[in-house]
């Protein structure tokens, strides 16, 4: 399975495309796994319920199991920007998906492609970041690297798929 981080600035349309492609990828029968990346420390568990009691107390891991959904959670080093060993564990997590999409992740040494909207007034991070391997734009734009249109979302799927997607 490889990883894939769809990156860009703030209110590029990450999320959309994140939303789209995952669409598309599973209407063509492929298994999908996203994970959403923030720079933001967030507590996502809720304090006072039993699972952040247990973590508080000293639990390594908390694991949460209901009814139609399960989470995990552990404590990082909130010192380790890469996030390469929480990547590790997802990528293991994951090992029997076909693709895993990563919104978010500047830093990550894994491939990026890159939403870019010329509204924004802002360049595009593909100009000095060599890790891009793709800008997904509907503005002109002239990169040495791949452009694929943003309006045209079969043609980006179908060029992840290519790209990232192990044949079997």
């Amino acid at each position: 399975m490889n990883r894939l981080h769809i990156i860009g600035g703030k209110n590029h349309g990450k999320t959309t495309l994140t939303v789209e492609l995952v669409q598309e990828l599973i209407r063509r029968k492929l298994r999908i796994a996203t994970i959403k990346h923030t720079h933001h420390q967030h507590e996502l568990d809720t304090p006072g319920k039993d699972s952040h009691r247990h973590r508080v107390a000293g639990a390594e891991g908390v694991g949460i199991i209901s009814q139609g959904l399960s989470a995990v959670f552990w404590e990082t080093d909130a010192q380790d920007e890469s996030h390469e060993s929480q990547y590790a564990i997802f990528d293991k997590f994951f090992a029997s998906m076909d693709l895993l999409l990563v919104e978010g992740d500047l830093k990550t040494t894994a491939p990026k492609i890159e939403v870019w909207r010329a509204v924004h007034g802002t360049p595009p991070i593909a100009e000095n970041d060599p890790g891009i391997c793709a800008v997904i734009t509907d503005d002109p734009i002239d990169l040495n690297t791949t452009i694929l249109n943003r309006s045209q979302l079969q043609k980006t799927a179908t060029w992840i798929e290519e790209t990232f997607v192990e044949k079997s």
